[in-house]
């Protein structure tokens, strides 16, 4: 097993997963291009959104569309979907104590406790900092953060775009796997995500 620390292509590579896992961390400097349609209420306690995630490949930008969705207090969940069939890619689904990533294409999960993450999240990225920056993103409207936001220069054209936020009642299950998914080691799935 290699040791965390010492790869510099892991080390990359979790850079790219806090794109992922600090979106709404690094909201607060994000760009607003439009007003939302209504008045967004945390009185719900629910939020969702439209996502689109855009990363730069080999010799293309590749663009993915998703779906937020948060219960307060509770859990946050990214969806990724495949274009046209709008079948599920990954999902990322963060709570206060831990964070999921599942790779439903190579049937893999990472489940990491916030405590190993600490070194890789700044010191206020906690969930509830996370809610209160999605809750005043979805206020402005839409919101976009890049990958140079976040001080990843090698993505520079990576970003996220927040839209259609709605504060409407949801039902949010935790996610569960079946025996089929393979549990791995984060640097594991971050190479193989990376290696796409």
């Amino acid at each position: 097993m290699k040791p965390l620390q010492n790869n510099t292509a892991v080390r990359t590579s979790l850079r790219l997963l806090s794109l992922v896992l600090l979106m709404a961390v690094c909201l607060a400097g994000c760009k607003t291009a439009r007003r939302a349609v209504g008045p967004i209420s945390e009185d719900t306690g629910c939020l969702s959104a439209k996502v689109q995630l855009t990363v730069p490949s080999k010799n293309a930008v590749l663009t993915v569309n998703g779906t937020l969705k948060l219960v307060k207090g509770e859990r946050m969940q990214l969806s990724f979907l495949m274009p046209i069939l709008r079948t599920e890619v990954a999902r990322v689904e963060v709570t206060p104590d831990e964070a999921l990533l599942v790779d439903r294409m190579g049937k893999r999960y990472v489940r990491v406790a916030r405590e190993e993450l600490k070194d890789l999240l700044p010191r206020k990225a906690t969930y509830a900092r996370l809610e209160k920056l999605l809750y005043k993103a979805a206020k402005e409207g839409t919101a976009v953060l890049s990958a140079k936001d976040l001080g990843i220069h090698s993505l520079e054209k990576a970003k996220l775009t927040f839209s259609d936020f709605s504060d409407k009642s949801l039902t949010l299950t935790p996610t569960r796997l079946s025996a089929k998914y393979e549990q791995v080691q984060l640097y594991e799935l971050l190479e193989m995500l990376m290696s796409l």
